[in-house]
């Protein structure tokens, strides 16, 4: 699971929101620190972005004062307490010297950034101070040093701390830029020394760029640094396990009698969890906790406690086995094309003595007064005979008669709040019922009503699982009344959890027994596209500025709401390919939004600026496509990535798709620079370890797609030519699975998806093939057809699930393909659908949130649903309908 997604969780109940909104509804809880509301002196202005309140000086004419783009930045780290104070002597001492400075204006957002599963790189960074110079950082330094004396704060993992105060120091980014980071992902970037933009490091080490020279002043910081080591512990470690922000934990042997064993650190005032603990008194929860479970069996047994520096140190036996959510890639037998019913018996009677030893696990703590709260797939071990469990990870522990709320948990098991003591282990005990078969159970932080639902899915799909050990589940799960606000995650803030009121009841909606919940059937069409339709609008934001429909978190860091995979111009795309009605409002809002755009605003297809003016010269507003994409001309394109999301792939396809929209030559001639760029770099890409990744987004299947397109243009075989090599190159990383079907082989995973996996490969391989034959892609298809057969997928999103291996099978021209297979996709995309003010949506990445985006979310669904029970000619960007087959060209140029 990506923990990036729980902050995101917080500020609404139903989407994805960057908690700075937590402050919108002007709760106590999200009340600024008093030093926020201070006025700002003459010479000054303040500017909020995000979780920073930054105050600058200003000239006569009210702009920033010049500042250096980079350099050496001065960080403050603050607790929940000190906060406040540390920011009023940082305004005082920075004011009075024209020194500008930011500061994270309340305490609800400096807990975020120092709970449990925060940014490592984010981590205790309260204040963020700017000098001018070395001089001048050398005196904040000393001056401001010496007026924070005494205050305490989390250590800032990615600086060098100054003597024994709460300040820190490291060489980076003043100003947004961005750049490549090689992965095809945009990362904030400095200049090196030949004025070349590269990564600003924020690994959690301090590091200092090899082209800069450390100050003489901090050298005696780095050796002081340096003087802690665990040389002088009885304990060898050999291998991390885990890092949080709270701190690591650590795989290791015992040199004094070579018993292998965990240590677990903790950090203290950072990792904290909902009532404030930091990761020290977490530790020491769990220390007391495994005291008091010693000689149990089914928790590790406590075998040292120790200090070093101001980290504390847990030291456990180490436990054999496997954790529980491991055995899904290996053992469930949905991910197969075709399931065999002795697997799924064999599993069901798995999967139940899991759960019974499970339970009398957590009956066996219960019977020694504590209770675990924080129980889920990841933190319990299956011993390697399988015949026995043991719980990991009490830092959440309490006792029996605690009456206290869940202050950490698990998204797809987090207790409601009227749960509580041995409640919220009899609630998470129920949801694993659910979870052991279909390990979907986050859609629970949406709707507690989805686990009806579920439970009649497992039914179908495992008959031999008893009807009582699924209503006792769901009867378990639904007990109590509406929820309020319940604590989650590890993050520390409230999120609703309440499954609503009563709701639409429809055609083909699906209603959960003992629920008010209604879920509409994908497979209801057109009740399900009108549904979707609706539930987008619905969703729409046209007030705000940052986002016009909810997506997944990434649209808060690429192009601010406006891109083709997380942003408006995705969905305004995908309303425009099922036939729904123009949303003019919605276009308006992206023409207003375009009119300026943001410096390092990305410039791809997937992600920028290429794919927005794609879009709206889909929709007709070619003057300003043409506008930002002159824009896109005028940086450095060349030196972009090779990929379909941000690179030179998918440029070059909206450069040419623009040029014969709008009749301007010039862009084609672009286009066909950037294939040639591409065909340069093809040789040494292709080669292994040329490239890290495979597949249509981010391998070599997106030049191959720009190769192929540029054919269908020009008809030079030399483009058809360089199109089968990256597609070779992308087929040699993929691996058959011992079902027949074949995945992009990613070292610990095999994938089949649209993005990244080995459909996208096989589009794109379907559409070469109607241009020439190749025995070695058609031996590839039918274990790729396998692939997008796959019973189970764990999200719904179209480049990330099952919409885009639904899109594949309705798409493709392989044959072997039966009506039963879409209608068994269809069916199953139902097993994720969710209700969204009566209507149909879809969740997100990682399945805690609605989505409405093209990439994972709702508007996805749309395409792909629209795709395979509509007209046959909604598509995704630059893969139509094969030409093979009967269409219309009457909506769209070719190729769009």
């Amino acid at each position: 699971m990506d923990k990036r997604y729980e902050v995101y969780c917080l500020a609404d109940r139903y989407f994805y929101e960057t908690p700075d909104r937590l402050s919108v509804g002007g709760t106590a809880a999200a009340a600024p620190y008093a030093t926020a509301e201070r006025a700002v002196p003459d010479g000054w202005r303040s500017v909020r972005a995000g979780d920073w309140l930054s105050i600058v000086p200003v000239d006569a004419e009210g702009e920033a004062r010049p500042a250096p783009q980079q350099g050496w930045k001065v960080h403050a780290s603050a607790t929940l307490g000190n906060a406040d104070r540390i920011g009023a002597i940082i305004w005082d001492y920075c004011v009075e010297r024209s020194v500008p400075f930011k500061f994270v204006p309340a305490a609800h957002l400096l807990h975020l950034r120092n709970s449990k599963y925060a940014g490592r790189d984010n981590s205790g960074k309260f204040a963020t101070i700017y000098p001018a110079d070395e001089e001048q950082l050398h005196a904040v330094l000393n001056e401001l040093g010496k007026l924070l004396e005494g205050f305490e704060g989390p250590y800032i993992l990615t600086d060098l701390r100054w003597e024994q105060g709460p300040l820190y120091v490291r060489y980076g980014a003043f100003t947004r830029r961005m750049c490549d980071n090689g992965k095809g992902t945009l990362v904030p970037a400095i200049e090196d020394a030949r004025g070349v933009l590269v990564p600003d490091s924020r690994d959690p080490a301090f590091r200092v760029p090899e082209w800069v020279t450390l100050p003489a002043f901090l050298e005696p910081q780095l050796a002081a640094r340096n003087t802690t080591t665990v040389g002088d512990l009885p304990y060898r470690i050999e291998k991390a396990l885990h890092f949080s922000n709270g701190g690591g934990v650590y795989a290791g042997t015992d040199t004094r009698d070579g018993r292998k064993v965990v240590l677990k650190e903790g950090r203290p005032h950072a990792g904290l969890a909902a009532d404030g603990a930091d990761a020290v008194a977490r530790l020491e929860r769990e220390k007391t906790a495994l005291d008091k479970l010693s000689g149990l069996g089914v928790a590790p047994e406590v075998r040292d406690w120790f200090l070093l520096g101001d980290h504390r140190f847990l030291v456990m036996d180490f436990v054999e086995g496997t954790t529980l959510n491991s055995f899904f890639a290996h053992r469930h037998p949905l991910l197969v094309s075709r399931p065999d019913p002795k697997d799924i018996a064999d599993y069901t009677a798995w999967a139940l003595r899991m759960h019974r030893r499970v339970e009398e696990a957590v009956t066996a703590v219960h019977e020694r007064g504590v209770v675990f709260n924080d129980l889920h797939l990841f933190n319990i071990m299956v011993a390697p005979d399988e015949q026995t469990v043991s719980l990991l990870d009490f830092e959440a522990a309490g006792s029996v008669g605690d009456s206290g709320r869940q202050v950490m948990a698990h998204p797809g098991f987090v207790a409601p709040p009227d749960r509580t003591g041995t409640g919220v282990d009899r609630y998470a005990l129920a949801c694993l019922r659910l979870a052991l078969f279909l390990p979907v159970t986050s859609l629970l932080a949406v709707d507690r009503g989805k686990a009806a639902h579920l439970a009649q899915m497992i039914a179908i799909e495992f008959p031999d699982v008893p009807a009582e050990f699924l209503a006792d589940a769901v009867a378990e799960i639904e007990r109590g009344g509406t929820d309020e606000q319940a604590p989650v995650l590890d993050a520390g803030a409230p999120m609703a959890l309440d499954g609503g009121g009563p709701e639409r009841s429809g055609t083909g909606a699906t209603t959960a027994a003992s629920t008010s919940t209604v879920f509409v059937d994908p497979a209801d069409w057109p009740y399900s596209r009108d549904s979707m339709v609706k539930a987008i609008l619905a969703s729409a934001t046209p007030e705000r500025d940052d986002r016009l429909f909810p997506g997944d978190i990434a649209q808060f860091a690429d192009s601010g709401g406006l891109g083709l995979a997380h942003g408006a111009a995705g969905v305004l795309l995908a309303l425009d390919e099922s036939g729904a009605e123009r949303y003019e409002e919605g276009e308006r809002w992206l023409l207003k939004h375009t009119e300026r755009v943001r410096p390092g605003t990305p410039l791809g297809l997937h992600d920028g600026l290429a794919g927005v003016a794609h879009v709206l010269g889909r929709l007709g507003h070619h003057g300003r496509a043409l506008d930002l994409m002159e824009l896109v001309l005028q940086e450095n394109w060349q030196r972009l990535s090779s990929d379909l999301q941000g690179g030179l792939a998918g440029l070059g396809l909206a450069l040419d798709a623009l040029a014969h929209t709008t009749g301007e030559e010039e862009l084609a001639q672009h286009a066909l620079k950037a294939a040639e760029l591409l065909g340069e770099r093809l040789a040494v890409e292709s080669t292994p370890g040329g490239r890290p990744r495979a597949g249509l987004l981010h391998g070599a299947t997106g030049p191959a797609l720009l190769f192929l397109r540029l054919h269908e243009r020009s008809g030079d075989p030399a483009l058809l030519d360089l199109a089968a090599r990256a597609l070779r190159a992308d087929l040699a990383r993929c691996v058959a699975r011992p079902d027949g079907s074949l995945g992009v082989d990613e070292g610990w995973r095999t994938m089949p998806y649209l993005g990244d996996g080995s459909v996208g490969i096989g589009m794109v391989i379907d559409d070469y093939l109607a241009h020439r034959d190749d025995a070695e892609f058609e031996a590839a298809r039918p274990g790729i057809l396998a692939a997008a057969r796959s019973r189970f997928c764990v999200q719904p999103g179209l480049y990330q699930g099952r919409a885009g291996l639904l899109l594949h099978l309705n798409r493709t021209t392989a044959p072997g393909v039966e009506p039963e297979d879409i209608a068994e996709q269809i069916a199953a995309l139902g097993w994720f659908s969710m209700s969204y003010e009566g209507q149909l949506a879809f969740p997100g990445n990682q399945m805690m949130r609605l989505s409405m985006d093209l990439n994972t979310g709702t508007a996805g669904a749309l395409v792909a649903l629209s795709a395979a029970l509509g007209d046959g000619e909604a598509h995704v960007p630059f893969l139509p309908p094969p030409r093979r087959q009967p269409q219309s060209r009457s909506r769209h140029a070719a190729g769009s």
